[in-house]
This record gives structure tokens, C-alpha cells and sequence, in this order.
């Protein structure tokens, strides 16, 4: 069997791949509301100032700060309510020295207060139940105390979101509150995912002797989802070059990106490298990934497209495709910052071995450790095995040069629902 050739570092194969993709989607305008998980297109400034009234952070009283200085619980202030500001209504009360107004939570406050009493600093005087009061101020407030100003949360024309941000639930509400209904995204990539392989049958078919379902192309168009593409799944090709070859043709000319899973071990019958290479330049970029699982992935791009060669193994496909693929989809759509991840640490519950010189990614379980904090268990198992990621909930990563982790070492577990990288 022939050696892999142009086995890179994971970081370094993804950003060899990703240093030949330099064009953006072009940008389409949706409803806001419509925008979760899109990548915007420009910049986006505010239309207005976010207040655009002064309001109160508290149910209280609006008052003159200077009418309260040096109250205290056993010397308050004594202050005459005049008037009630009703929400969703200006506040055209006009406060006298002495005088206060009540006012609610996210209510306008008068333009001549300067700061708002919290109602349980207060008391009524007794036997008042009817405007005018008097209240007892029993604890003193400063100029703008328990107020938000105008453009205190964002300024007029302020940049309230860079090019290149990937939408959350978050984002859409703070371009919803300055009255932004409509945005610039880009377009969602077009995903082609085929399966390859005469033993891979539809999910629906019952597999007969040596068959196995199609799993990966399941698996992959999830991922494109979740990171913002389409996918379009091109069902299952036999292993037959200029099958593979036509097919492979029709899908990428239909689609922003494509997606091969089987067929990238070096062996007899590996046909994905001549096939990304007879597509069109540059083609091929590299043939191997030092990981396990997953080395023999191959990454190419033709004509701007990115083309990725996925091992046929399921738990391989996943990891490599998040390692290479998601990142893919999201550069297309112009992302600056790629999300975060999500993880958590965790004691190691036993040792993995590993070698140095690739990373190893193992499934894990997290449990409770009884004394508030969390136990990563590996699931270990063959990378053919889709159960030992479905009965996981992260993968734990093994550095590049180091040979293995240790039992009770504090590690980081990389939850699924995150990226693997």
C-alpha cells in the first residue's frame, strides 16, 4: 500500500484550505426575524439612539437628586408626589422643587427629574391614599441614579454590527429594538453531499449480506445545516470512476461546495483524488490530516469551490468534516470570527494512550462527580462505530505532541453542538 502523501497538521489543513477560498456569496435581503445563524453582508449602523427617552430602571419615584442628599433612614426627606407617569405614555409633569412622580419600570421620567427613588426606599405618610401624597425618602440618590439615558445602550449611526457576524438570537433582538427589520446576509452555501460505494444503501432499504446503511451523508448535511448551508444530497454513487466522476461534475456545477464520503483511503480502489483532480485547478491540496480518526481526508478546490474527500467511516466523517468543512461553509459566507467553541473541563476518569505527532479525538461522557464538578468518561470504540458518539457528549482532544492524557487530569471537552477544532 502506498504511503499518504502531503500529511499536514490539522491547524495547518485547514488553513491551507481555507487561504484558497477569497470569494464571498453574494448578499440577499431577509426579514430580521428570519436572520438566525445568517452571516451579515455589510456593516450595519443604528437609525437612532437606543433609549430614545430617558427611562427609569426601577418602579419608584422621579425626583430632583438634591431633594433627597443626606436623607436617611432616621432623618428622610420628605417629598410631595404630584403625579403618576403612565407607561407607554411621555411624562408631562413638570416637578417643583420638593415634588416627586411615580413612575415604573422602563416608564419616561419628567424632563426636569434627574434621578429615580426606589419604591422600598420610600414610605407613604400614613393616612394619605390619593394624589397629592407625601412620601419619606429614606435613602439618598445621585444625579442619574436608577435612569437610562438617551443613546446609553447605542448611539445614533453608532456600528452596532461588524460584516461578517454570524447571527445569533441576541443579535436579531438588538437589530429589532432600533427598528432594523431587514438585513443584508449572505447567501447560504449550496452543499452537494454524495456517498459512495457498491456495499451503501438508501437508510429506508434493508441492507442485504456485506451492505450498510448510508449514514454519512445524514450526518454531513446536519452539519451544513447548523453552520448555515443548504445541503443537497446526491445519493449514492457505485464505485465506478466515471460514475463518480459524472456525478461529482453535476453536483459542484449545481452547488458552492462539495462533499465525497468513502473512497479517500490510499488503496486499490481510492478514486476520490483523481476525481477532485479531474473536476479543475488547483484541485487536490492535500491527501492525509494528522488525526486519528480521519487521516486519509482529502481537501481540494476547484474554481473557488472547496471539495472535500471524507473517510467512509462515520465517527472519521463527523470529526473531519467539522475540522475542515464547517470551517469551509463558513468562510464562503464571509464569517471574520468564527463562533466559539463550546467547552467544559472536566477530571479525566482513566488514561488514554495516544502518539505523539497527530491528534486524537475520543468520544467522552460527562457525569456528575458528586462534589459539584464533572467526570469525562471515554467511550472508546472503533471509528466505523456511530453509537460511541451518539452515546457521548463531547469529544476530548489530545494535542498534536503529546502522548496521551492521564487519570485525574483536568481536561477540556469539546461539546457536540460546538466545533471539533
Amino acid at each position: 500500500m502506498p504511503e499518504f502523501f502531503n500529511v499536514l497538521p490539522p491547524d495547518d489543513a485547514r488553513e491551507l484550505l481555507l487561504s484558497h477560498l477569497t470569494a464571498v456569496l453574494p448578499s440577499e435581503i431577509i426579514p430580521t426575524q428570519d436572520a438566525l445563524g445568517r452571516v451579515t453582508a455589510v456593516r450595519i449602523h443604528s437609525p437612532q439612539p437606543l433609549p430614545t427617552f430617558r427611562r427609569s430602571t426601577m418602579d419608584g419615584y422621579a425626583v430632583k437628586a438634591a431633594d433627597t442628599y443626606g436623607a436617611s433612614g432616621s432623618l428622610p426627606a420628605f417629598l410631595q408626589v404630584v403625579g403618576e407617569v403612565p407607561m407607554g405614555q411621555a411624562a408631562n409633569i413638570a416637578l417643583q422643587s420638593g415634588q416627586a412622580a411615580i413612575v415604573h419600570t422602563g416608564g419616561m421620567i419628567p424632563e426636569t427629574a434627574d434621578a429615580v427613588v426606589p419604591v422600598e426606599h420610600t414610605q407613604k405618610i400614613a393616612g394619605q391614599s390619593s394624589l397629592p401624597f407625601e412620601i419619606e425618602v429614606m435613602k439618598a440618590v445621585a444625579v442619574g441614579q436608577n435612569v437610562l439615558q438617551i443613546g446609553e445602550d447605542v448611539r445614533l449611526d453608532a456600528e452596532i454590527l461588524p460584516a461578517g457576524h454570524w447571527l445569533r438570537p441576541q443579535d436579531l433582538g438588538g437589530l429589532l429594538a432600533v427598528g432594523i427589520t431587514k438585513v443584508a446576509v449572505a447567501r447560504r452555501p449550496r452543499v452537494a453531499i454524495l456517498a459512495t460505494g457498491d456495499e451503501v444503501v438508501a437508510p429506508a432499504q434493508s441492507p442485504g449480506p456485506g451492505q450498510i446503511r448510508d449514514i454519512n451523508s445524514f450526518t454531513t448535511a446536519g452539519m451544513v445545516t447548523r453552520a448555515g448551508g443548504i445541503p443537497v444530497l446526491g445519493g449514492i454513487v457505485p464505485d465506478n470512476f466515471q460514475a463518480l466522476q459524472t456525478a461529482a461534475q453535476e453536483a459542484l456545477a449545481n452547488a458552492d461546495m462539495l462533499v465525497m464520503s468513502a473512497g479517500s483511503s490510499v488503496s486499490v480502489r481510492d478514486m476520490t483524488v483523481g476525481v477532485i483532480e479531474g473536476l479543475g485547478e488547483p484541485g487536490v491540496l492535500l491527501h492525509g490530516v494528522a488525526t486519528r480518526p480521519g487521516k486519509p481526508t482529502i481537501a481540494g478546490v476547484v474554481g473557488g469551490k472547496p471539495v472535500i474527500g471524507l473517510p467512509g467511516n462515520p465517527v472519521s466523517a463527523m470529526v473531519q468534516f467539522d475540522m475542515l468543512g464547517v470551517p469551509a461553509i463558513y468562510r464562503l459566507q464571509g464569517v471574520a470570527t468564527m463562533p466559539r467553541r463550546g467547552l467544559v473541563r472536566a477530571r479525566l476518569s482513566q488514561n488514554i494512550a495516544s502518539e505523539s505527532g497527530r491528534e486524537d479525538y475520543i468520544s467522552a461522557r460527562l457525569e456528575d462527580d458528586g462534589a459539584g464538578g464533572l467526570t469525562a468518561v471515554p467511550v472508546f470504540g472503533k471509528s466505523n462505530l456511530i453509537y460511541t458518539l451518539v452515546n457521548a457528549d463531547g469529544l476530548i482532544k489530545v494535542p498534536l505532541n503529546k502522548a496521551g492524557l492521564l487519570a485525574g487530569e483536568q481536561i477540556e471537552i469539546q461539546l457536540f453542538g460546538g466545533h471539533f477544532w
